[in-house]
C-alpha cells in the first residue's frame, strides 16, 4: 500500500525550498560583495622600507603598516580592502571599485610626517604630539581652506612658541610647519623658491599657551580635506615604494563577471540534463539538491561577509562537481543493488550505506589539499581555498544527507516497488537471487 503522507511531505519540502530559494536568492546575490576581478579596481604591493635610519623591518612594523594602511583605505571608503603581508618586506594591497587611482596612491603612500620646526630646521613638534583625529578643514576670514589641529598637550606648545618668540634678530621667530620633511631639506633654500615645500611658516608674535593650531597654506578645499584624512589616517611607520601595480577597469571586470556567469550557467545546465537522463527520477532528487546547495553555498558566502572573486566563482562550480560525484556514486550503488535483485528498499538502505564511505574519503581528501593551499597560499589562492572548503562541506551535507532524505520519501512511500526503471534499471539486468 503506498503511504501518501510521504510524497506529501516530499512535495510540502520542495515547495518550501523553491519559495525560500526564489524569494531571497536576488537580494542574497546583490549583497555579496565582489572581489577586484568582478567589479574593478587596481592592487599594488609595496616593497616597505626603514623610515629612518637604523629601523629595521621586523614582523611588527609591517603589522603596523597594515594597520596604517587600513585606516587610510576607510578615508576611501572602500569596502573589504584586502591589505596582506608577503614575504619580509612586501605589503599588497588591492581595492575593488576605486576609480581614482591617483588619489588613492597619494593617500596610500604619503608617509604623513607632519613636523614643527624652527628656521633651522631643528624639530620642535611632530605628529606623535597631534591629538589623534584631531585634524579638520576650517575656513579663514577671506573663505580660504585651512587644516586645524589640536595637539594633545597646550603647555608644550606654549614652551615652543616662547622658544620661537625668543629668537634674535627679527624675521627668525617663525615656526615651520613640514609634511614629509627629508633629510637634506632646509627652509632658507626652499623659502626662495616660487612653490616651497614646506607648508607654511607663520611668524609667532606671542606665547600660545593652546591646543588648537591652525595650518595654513594655497590649498583648495580638496587638498585641505586630503590633508586633514591623511593627518587623522596617522603617519607611517616606514617608507613605501611601489614595485608593481595592476588595475582592472569596472567595465572589463563587470564583463569577466558575465562571462564567469554565463560560463557557470551553461556548466551546471548540462551538469543537471546529465542527471536527468541517465539517472531519471534520482537525477530529478540530484537536481533538486544541487540546486539547494547553490543557494546554501552564496547564503553562507554573505553571512561570511566575504568577498567573491574569479577562483571563488571556480570553486563553486567546482563544488558542483563534488557534488555531483556524490550523487552519482550513491545512484550507482543503489543501481548495483537493485540488479543484484534487492527490493527498491533494500537497495536504497544498502546502496546509501556502502557508497558513504567513499563520498566521505573523497570529500576529506579535497579539503585536505584545499587547507594547504590556504596556509602556504596568498591572496586569491587563500581565497579559493576557504571557498573550496565551504563548498566541499556544503555539497557534502546537501548531496549526502539531503538526497537521501527527499529519496527516502518516495522509496518508503512504496510507490516505485517493482518499478526498477525509475531508477535506470531494466527488468532484464536484475538477477536473480
Amino acid at each position: 500500500m503506498v503511504k501518501k503522507g510521504r510524497i506529501f511531505a516530499f512535495f510540502l519540502i520542495v515547495i518550501i525550498l523553491g519559495g525560500l530559494i526564489s524569494t531571497t536568492i536576488t537580494g542574497i546575490a546583490k549583497e555579496i560583495k565582489l572581489g577586484l576581478d568582478l567589479q574593478g579596481g587596481f592592487e599594488i604591493l609595496y616593497q616597505v622600507k626603514p623610515a629612518n635610519e637604523g629601523d629595521i623591518i621586523n614582523e611588527e612594523a609591517l603589522n603596523a603598516t597594515v594597520s596604517a594602511l587600513n585606516q587610510r583605505v576607510n578615508v576611501l571608503g572602500v569596502s573589504e580592502p584586502y591589505i596582506t603581508i608577503e614575504g619580509e618586506d612586501r605589503v599588497r594591497v588591492q581595492l575593488a571599485g576605486v576609480e581614482d587611482q591617483q588619489t588613492a596612491r597619494d593617500l596610500l603612500a604619503t608617509e604623513a610626517q607632519l613636523t614643527f620646526r624652527d628656521v633651522d630646521d631643528v624639530v620642535k613638534l611632530d605628529g606623535a604630539d597631534l591629538q589623534e583625529g584631531g585634524a579638520r578643514v576650517t575656513f579663514n576670514e577671506a573663505n580660504q581652506p585651512e587644516v586645524a589641529v589640536t595637539l594633545k598637550d597646550a603647555n608644550l606648545f606654549g614652551d615652543v612658541t616662547r622658544e620661537i618668540l625668543d629668537r634674535m634678530p627679527q624675521g627668525e621667530n617663525l615656526l615651520v610647519i613640514w609634511l614629509d620633511y627629508e633629510e637634506g631639506d632646509s627652509f632658507f633654500e626652499e623659502a626662495q623658491k616660487e612653490a616651497p615645500k614646506f607648508l607654511s611658516a607663520p611668524t609667532v608674535r606671542q606665547v600660545l599657551n593652546t591646543t588648537n593650531v591652525v595650518i595654513q597654506g594655497s590649498f583648495t578645499i580638496e587638498e585641505a580635506t586630503f590633508l586633514a584624512e591623511v593627518l587623522n589616517a596617522g603617519a607611517l611607520p616606514v617608507q613605501l615604494e611601489e614595485i608593481y601595480s595592476n588595475s582592472v577597469g569596472a567595465s572589463l571586470g563587470e564583463q569577466a563577471m558575465k562571462n564567469t556567469i554565463f560560463a557557470g550557467f551553461i556548466g551546471v545546465a548540462l551538469i543537471f540534463l546529465y542527471m536527468l537522463i541517465f539517472y531519471r527520477f534520482m537525477g530529478t532528487i540530484a537536481v533538486i539538491t544541487l540546486s539547494v546547495y547553490i543557494f546554501l553555498v552564496l547564503v553562507i558566502f554573505n553571512w561570511m561577509n566575504a568577498v567573491l572573486t574569479l577562483p571563488g566563482i571556480a570553486a563553486l562550480i567546482l563544488g558542483v562537481g563534488m557534488a555531483v560525484d556524490a550523487n552519482i556514486i550513491t545512484y550507482e550503488r543503489i543501481k548495483e543493488e537493485i540488479r543484484s535483485g534487492k527490493s527498491i528498499m533494500s537497495a536504497f538502505k544498502a546502496g546509501s550505506r556502502r557508497s558513504l564511505s567513499t563520498i566521505l574519503d573523497a570529500n576529506i581528501t579535497t579539503i585536505l589539499a584545499a587547507s594547504v593551499l590556504f596556509y602556504y597560499g596568498t591572496s586569491s589562492v587563500q581565497g579559493f581555498a576557504i571557498m573550496l572548503i565551504v563548498s566541499i562541506l556544503t555539497s557534502f551535507i546537501t548531496a549526502v544527507y539531503g538526497s537521501r532524505l527527499l529519496l527516502g520519501l518516495w522509496v518508503n512511500s512504496r510507490i516505485f516497488n517493482k518499478k526498477p526503471r525509475f531508477f535506470g534499471v531494466k527488468e532484464s539486468e536484475i538477477s536473480e537471487l
